[in-house]
């Protein structure tokens, strides 16, 4: 990644490579911290770090720095107590981690670091192993590191031009893999990164309004919020040219919205995670992967084996922290179940994510895209709840669009699922205010 800094500076030294509320930072600015950390890094000797900062700069500034010399940096989630901090970093046996909290482990302050001036003299050469690893969200359990190397990840940057005109939200945290993809984006395009105050969608979207951002990349359920928040401010809509959708399967009917409300932009739906390395973009603006994808021999290859959808990557990770490397070219699980229906792959939902209503398996996405086409409804999550006959039912929660009669909408709601089958029908709707979101994704445990 440090190759695409050298040659944004080169042509663009002073242009905004990321405006946050602190303030701005030049390209020019983001290369002398990232040097003058590189030197640090060397100079201590470090080989593997932990980063926590809550400046997308700082984060940016240190992981070209580690890239430079060959250490490998893993960011942590800023939400982290401190001594949740100091645990990750004893688990992931860090030598230190960069941060200016006190933590119960080795710290170093960053913002030293940078302090010093300093050019690429007197750094070593650029190494043959450049390392990062990225933590899993940890849905399923404890977060694991996920071993990965630049070169791998900066395959795809090669096909990105440079389009300095561009503005970028950060909607996603810079620990996670779409975060670190974003990154690598913004500096191939020599374009600009837009951090807001949080990744609260209606805090991102009065960045958007305020720094003209033209491309924006957030999970399904960040575009639902922004959507919600557009309908009930009123507010001049965002000048976006493009809207990438990625992490979670993305319904038909949120496509159909964002087009309606976003008539100017592009839609990309991003399918990768963590251990790919790279993802997998559909830009025709149906809902799913065109079948062609089961066709052998790209950078990403997949394949459905009993209704769960497997891929492997050229990019894909080295293997997890703590455990053996995998072999190249390995085949992963990726938990996706799907379903081929006509020259579509169409997604059901998560393994994890399965109702079991009395014998039969519920899939939470059709019966959340069905309601989300009613007049009125502007969220809707369906979940499994539990009943003493049948183990768990279906139930749904939804949040109104402003001006909507309640009880008309729960009646439309029953009267679009009555087709379905049985089991899938929600046998109990409730009108919330807000919905539950694990990070930028929604929550659809049971109940």
């Amino acid at each position: 990644m440090y190759e695409l800094l050298e040659a944004a500076v080169a042509v663009r030294p002073d242009a905004v490579a990321v405006t946050r509320p602190r303030g701005v930072m030049t390209y020019a600015e983001l290369h002398r911290d990232a040097v003058a950390i590189a030197h640090d890094l060397h100079a201590r000797g470090l080989q593997r770090v932990g980063v926590l900062s809550d400046d997308p700069a700082e984060v940016l500034a240190i992981l070209l720095a580690a890239c430079r010399v060959g250490v490998e940096a893993c960011v942590y989630p800023v939400a982290l107590t401190d001594e949740a901090a100091s645990k990750l970093a004893a688990r992931f046996e860090h030598e230190a981690v960069l941060t200016d909290r006190d933590l119960d482990v080795v710290t170093v302050s960053p913002g030293d670091s940078a302090a010093a001036a300093g050019t690429e003299d007197g750094l070593p050469p650029s190494p043959e192993s450049r390392p990062i690893m990225v933590m899993t969200t940890g849905t399923s359990g404890y977060p694991r590191g996920v071993r990965h190397e630049w070169d791998r990840l900066l395959r795809a940057s090669r096909r990105i031009k440079p389009a300095p005109e561009q503005r970028w939200l950060l909607a996603y945290g810079l620990n996670q893999f779409g975060g670190l993809q974003i990154l690598i984006h913004v500096l191939a395009a020599q374009a600009m990164l837009v951090a807001a105050e949080s990744f609260q969608p209606r805090v991102a979207l009065a960045g958007m309004r305020e720094h003209g951002v033209t491309h924006a990349s957030g999970t399904p359920t960040f575009w639902r919020f922004v959507v919600a928040e557009m309908d009930a401010d009123r507010g001049p809509v965002p000048p976006l040219e493009q809207i990438s959708l990625g992490g979670e399967a993305v319904p038909g009917a949120l496509l159909e919205r964002l087009r309606d409300r976003f008539p100017g932009a592009n839609l990309t739906q991003i399918y990768g995670a963590t251990e790919f390395g790279q993802n997998i973009s559909v830009r025709d603006g149906l809902p799913g992967l065109p079948v062609s994808m089961l066709d052998k021999g790209g950078d990403v290859e997949l394949d459905i084996r009993d209704g769960e959808l497997w891929v492997r990557s050229k990019a894909a990770m080295l293997g997890y922290h703590g455990e053996d490397s995998l072999p190249e070219g390995a085949w992963r699980a990726t938990g996706d179940l799907v379903e081929v229906v006509g020259d579509r792959i169409e997604f059901r939902g998560r393994k994890t994510d399965v109702i079991n209503v009395g014998g039969v398996k519920v899939h939470p996405l059709p019966v959340e895209d069905r309601i989300s086409r009613v007049a009125g409804v502007s969220l809707a999550r369906a979940f499994g709840r539990p009943n003493p006959m049948v183990g768990y039912v279906v139930a749904a929660e939804v949040v109104l669009e402003p001006g909507y009669d309640q009880d008309v909408v729960v009646d439309a709601i029953r009267l679009a699922c009555n087709d379905l089958p049985r089991a899938g029908r929600p046998r109990s709707i409730k009108v919330v205010e807000t919905m539950t979101t694990t990070g930028n994704k929604m929550f659809r445990g049971q109940a």
